[in-house]
């Protein structure tokens, strides 16, 4: 089986679509997402068009719960633009989808980690982010990872796993199983304050996914980067007044007034 796994495309529609070309010529089995899917200032409404068509195996994320149960009050910029633009048929697409998914019989699917949709999973948060000086999050040790994992799949051999949320393309192997972050579609830098202040980025601004082959010895995994019309996306941030996304989609990096996702 090989099959291709996207995630947190964040409404960048030409981000999508260049991916979806790109798995239509690796001639994969399916294609599944991990949520994220529309939050941002760009093209929610036509990207929930585009995969409900498409009806892919698909999870929420933290931000398709948070866009159907906050109060408009209270959701940041990007949740907004999104709740102020989708239809009843959007909301109830995102309300039917789950939060994990088990998936041919050795494969779970999540957007964070198994028990929550917040939390990293290969990154850990640090309470050092200095401008120039530290980031404020690095890569997940083993024993975080391992910890992380907790029960989701003692009983499941040879299991692979897929998380999303943190927008970093990352494989590990813990316990005889894979972890694979295929990274995002849609947004390759961003900011954020939970649990301490951390920007992530890319450094580039292609479009990320990854196809995971099953093999005799085990799975093979490759991360990909697409180009896509990065400009397109970055000029329609501008058009909405997020010049913080246009700058992390034409750069992969994030800028002095920060991105929220």
């Amino acid at each position: 089986m090989r099959f291709a796994a996207v995630s947190d495309i964040h409404g960048n529609l030409p981000a999508l679509e260049a991916v979806l070309a790109d798995i239509a010529r690796e001639g994969v089995d399916a294609t599944v997402n991990l949520g994220d899917i529309v939050s941002g200032p760009l093209w929610p409404a036509e990207t929930a068009d585009l995969l409900m068509a498409l009806d892919l195996p698909t999870l929420a994320g933290n931000h398709e719960r948070q866009v159907l149960t906050q109060r408009p009050d209270e959701m940041g910029a990007s949740d907004r633009h999104t709740h102020d633009q989708l239809q009843p048929r959007h909301r109830d697409w995102l309300a039917s989808l789950p939060a994990t998914l088990r998936w041919r019989e050795d494969v779970l699917l999540c957007h964070g980690t198994p028990t929550s949709d917040l939390h990293y999973w290969l990154e850990t948060v640090t309470s050092d982010y200095a401008p120039e000086r530290s980031p404020g999050v690095r890569a997940a040790t083993p024993n975080e990872v391992q910890a992380r994992l907790g029960d989701a799949l003692h009983e499941v051999a040879h299991a692979l796993i897929l998380c999303g949320h943190t927008h970093v393309p990352r494989s590990e192997q813990v316990d005889g199983r894979w972890i694979v972050n295929p990274g995002s579609v849609g947004l390759q830098a961003y900011s954020d304050d939970h649990p301490h202040t951390h920007i992530i980025e890319t450094g580039s601004p292609q479009a990320r996914y990854a196809l995971l082959t099953r093999q005799p010895a085990g799975w093979r995994i490759e991360l990909r980067g697409v180009d896509y019309d990065f400009e397109a996306a970055a000029k329609q941030a501008e058009r909405k007044q997020r010049p913080d996304w246009a700058h992390a989609l034409r750069t992969g990096r994030v800028s002095a007034a920060h991105c929220q996702p």
